[in-house]
């Protein structure tokens, strides 16, 4: 962007491209260095509520531990490639469901009595930081119940019915210890360190410790198992350190540091109490099938013991030969020959396919053990009868025995194994907890309210300019076909809306160095030039609406034209409001353009000349009740052309156009009419409708001037900038 001049001496932005679609940066940053007073506003105001969220927010701290989980004897093999594919260990996750469960927490539940609940009574928003922090609060009132910092409240002891479950009773500290208020309204009164019982509802509870002075409240409540755990399981979580590392890492978050170390300590601990008992439970389970067992074996193995010593005694004390001994001692090695490849095939079977060398040579080896087992068993077909039921009596007696005494062994070892089990679970790091809390995050919460506040506040600025629809720039004016005689720069000096009795000062007098008297000199110039082809040096000045700046802008034209030298006359043509005679220090009653035109008294005995250096004044005059019948009388047009003879330049301040029809009447009267709108408040409409309403009158409006513009709110605004940090002052030397 750059800045030009127009012929009035304004200063206007100037756009490089033509389409008006466009985004325009340099606009856009300086609509928001326009409302950086708004935006600071908004930032100071997200900041604020971002340390209020935090004060009233409880810490959260975290406590963790490590847990190793061994490998067990019967865990699933898979291949490298398919353990690859493999996410998370399945026995990982399924530990990890384990110590979430409810036969974990709730044992948890149980021993550190968590379901029983203690909260202080916290005043409405603000409890929270009046229980953490010393705010000067006063101990009155209602605000007596409420917690403040270092009182706690220690529960032994609680029984309720199962109808109180998950319900509130209200305790309130006495002098005397503290009252009670059940579910049911009732009243109960107790003292710190004794049982308080209520046999009829079977209710119970002990205070072992109470540091809170008389009046404040606490709500006591037992949560039901399902609720307890349920709480307890939203503060945990557990994942695995790493890829099938079979590392537990379990964490517990609460608003107490030293509690969710003792929580997650007994979660761990009965997590490892209960991998114990599972393992424990496995040798149990085998060894009450062995002692089952037992009985049959023995009894099998009599059995056959009096079968062969029966069939012995039957026989005459017959005995194996040794040709009988040596065949059974073989078809004894050879069975169990069977045996052993029957477990090899069991292990081959899960690393090679049927097909495989190792897996066919351990067919073969079976093959031949069962014919060479045929083959003996033939052998034994062609024994006697006597020796070879003898042989059978035998071999039945020698298995009884084997089975008896491996059943025996296994006892023993499961018994063993029952007294040593250890688990496959052990805790490498206890819990502990960190000294800071994890939440909130003081530092994020804050940059992110400054962050959220800077544009909640450019959005405001953004959207409330967007919304404006005041005139913005001289260029919108001119695109209505109204030529920009001049742009007059916002005074502080000039806002006399407070003001609504005494006198008023005239800005060109008061402040003549103030950058909007420039602008009114500027104008000054443009009007000499534009009236040269006027019919008469008289000039109206209009605006749509009231509190467009029209006499304002009218007494300080007047003004700055007089002191350049010209013969100027202010005539206030608003017979309905005007107020041009506060400039003077007039009473209402003053005589004045009323008068005149009702013929009841003559312009010079009413025009007060040289009312100050080069100018003279014509007030309104008493209010008359039909002023625009005045107006229409022909005394005004004679009036016009009196103040033409006499006076360089005549100003009209007239009413708005859109109010009453006292600007066209005046309008028709004069030789210019001039329209004065108001930055960012005078709406493009209400000017095409006076452009229009005058065109329909047969009065032309020569143009119009931009009154009250400020930068800091224009559209355009970085077009001015730099304008503005130069003063031009008239100084008188004393001579």
């Amino acid at each position: 962007m750059r800045d030009t001049h127009d012929a009035t001496g304004s200063v206007g932005p100037v756009r490089l491209s033509g389409q008006d679609d466009e985004i325009d940066l340099g606009r856009l940053v300086a609509v928001l260095w326009g409302g950086k007073l708004w935006i600071a506003a908004f930032t100071l105001l997200a900041a604020a509520l971002g340390v209020f969220y935090i004060a009233i927010t409880p810490p959260t701290y975290q406590a963790d531990a490590l847990l190793q989980l061994e490998d067990r004897s019967g865990r699933m093999a898979l291949p490298a490639a398919m353990r690859e594919l493999v996410e998370n260990d399945p026995r990982t996750m399924t530990e990890i469901e384990i110590v979430r469960s409810r036969m974990v927490l709730g044992q948890v539940v149980a021993d550190l009595n968590l379901d029983w609940e203690v909260q202080p009574m916290l005043a409405p928003l603000i409890g929270r930081a009046l229980a953490r922090y010393r705010l000067p609060v006063p101990e009155a009132g209602l605000l007596v119940r409420y917690a403040r910092p270092g009182e706690s409240l220690e529960l032994e002891f609680l029984e309720v019915p199962p109808g109180w479950l998950d319900r509130e009773l209200a305790l309130v500290v006495t002098d005397a210890g503290y009252r009670l208020t059940d579910p049911d309204g009732n009243t109960l009164h107790g003292v710190v360190g004794e049982t308080l019982r209520d046999p009829e509802s079977g209710f119970a509870l002990r205070v072992g410790a109470l540091d809170a002075p008389a009046g404040r409240g606490y709500i006591i409540s037992q949560r039901s198992e399902i609720s307890a755990i349920s709480r307890l399981r939203n503060g945990l979580s557990v994942s695995e350190r790493g890829r099938q590392s079979g590392i537990l890492e379990a964490r517990f978050q609460g608003p107490r540091r030293a509690e969710n170390t003792r929580i997650l300590n007994a979660i761990t601990q009965a997590y490892v109490r209960q991998n114990v008992a599972r393992s424990a439970a496995e040798a149990e389970s085998s060894l009450e099938f062995i002692n089952a067992q037992l009985p049959e074996a023995e009894a099998a193995m009599r059995a056959a013991e009096r079968a062969l010593n029966d069939f012995r005694q039957q026989q005459a004390s017959v005995d194996l030969s040794f040709e009988t001994q040596n065949l059974l001692t073989q078809v004894s090695r050879v069975e169990g020959e069977l045996r052993e490849l029957q477990n090899r095939e069991d292990e081959l079977q899960q690393r090679y396919t049927t097909s495989h060398p190792v897996y066919q040579q351990l067919l073969a080896e079976r093959t031949r053990l069962q014919a060479r087992l045929s083959a003996l068993r033939a052998e034994i077909g062609d024994l006697p009868e006597t020796q070879r039921e003898v042989l059978n009596l035998t071999r039945d007696l020698e298995l009884a025995q084997e089975i008896y005494f491996q059943l025996l062994t296994r006892a023993q070892e499961m018994q063993v194994l029952r007294a040593s089990t250890v688990g496959n679970v052990r805790i490498i790091d206890a819990a502990a907890a960190g000294r800071a809390a994890i939440a909130p995050r003081r530092s994020l919460i804050l940059a992110l309210s400054i962050v959220l506040g800077v544009m909640a506040g450019s959005a405001f600025v953004l959207v409330r300019n967007w919304m404006r629809k005041g005139v913005q720039s001289a260029e919108e004016l001119e695109q209505v076909g109204l030529p920009v005689f001049a742009t007059i720069n916002y005074s502080p000096h000039a806002d006399f809306k407070h003001k609504r009795k005494g006198h008023l000062p005239i800005l060109a007098v008061t402040e003549p160095s103030d950058l909007a008297v420039e602008a009114f000199r500027s104008l000054r110039t443009s009007l000499h030039f534009g009236m040269l082809d006027a019919r008469t040096r008289s000039l109206a000045i209009t605006s749509p609406a009231p509190e467009a700046g029209k006499s304002f802008t009218a007494v300080n034209l007047a003004m700055v034209a007089a002191q350049a030298g010209q013969r100027v006359c202010l005539v206030d043509a608003d017979l309905r409001r005007g107020q041009l005679r506060r400039h003077f220090d007039l009473p209402r009653s003053q005589p004045g353009l009323a008068e005149v035109l009702a013929g009841d008294v003559e312009i010079d005995s009413v025009l007060m000349r040289d009312i100050l250096p080069g100018l003279a004044f014509l007030p309104s005059g008493r209010y008359p009740p039909n002023p625009s019948e005045l107006l229409m009388r022909k005394e005004l047009g004679d009036l016009v052309r009196a103040l033409d003879e006499e006076f360089d330049l005549a100003v009209f301040d007239a009413p708005p156009a859109l109010a009453v029809t006292d600007p066209v009447i005046i309008g028709r009267a004069v030789g210019t009419s001039v329209l004065v709108v108001r930055h960012d408040v005078t709406p493009l409409a209400e000017i095409e409708a006076v452009r229009k309403t005058m065109q329909a009158a047969g009065v032309r409006l020569s143009g119009a001037i931009l009154n009250g513009f400020d930068p800091r709110k224009a559209k355009g605004a970085y077009g001015y900038g730099y304008g503005y940090s130069y003063r031009y002052e008239y100084k008188q030397r004393n001579e």
